[in-house]
């Protein structure tokens, strides 16, 4: 299986775990791959709107380039959505990470899941809050 293909299985993963809490959810096919900024998917419950770029990872970290973050947030920003990053790490639950607690390098931003564990929520958490 693709790494393409591995990380639209993990997008259409969440897809279904906000409809089955109630909330509608789309992923957005091309993101990433287009001129105009985007995110993997846009989920609402009528109260909140979120633009949620998706990461899954074997390793301990991900690392996110700091273009792409800079298009999720003037998507959510034209969308009024919350922006979220949602990672996956191999034999780990999915973590919802704000911007604002993402490491930083000169490239790039990063998770690592001690920042997933500390900072972020998980799914139930993140639907709940």
């Amino acid at each position: 299986m693709s790494l393409k293909s591995k990380g639209i299985d993990a997008e259409r993963d969440l897809v279904h775990l906000f409809w089955g809490m109630g909330w509608a959810c789309v992923r957005i096919a091309g993101s990433g791959s287009m001129k105009y900024p985007s995110a993997d998917l846009l989920a609402t419950n009528k109260l909140r709107k979120l633009a949620i770029e998706c990461k899954t990872t074997k390793g301990n970290n991900k690392y996110i380039l700091k273009e792409d973050i800079g298009q999720l947030k003037k998507f959510a920003e034209m969308f009024a959505a919350e922006p979220w990053i949602a990672v996956k790490f191999k034999g780990h639950d999915w973590y919802f990470i704000s911007l604002e607690d993402l490491g930083e390098s000169s490239k790039n931003f990063i998770v690592d899941v001690d920042i997933a564990r500390n900072r972020g929520l998980l799914f139930e958490e993140m639907i709940n809050k």
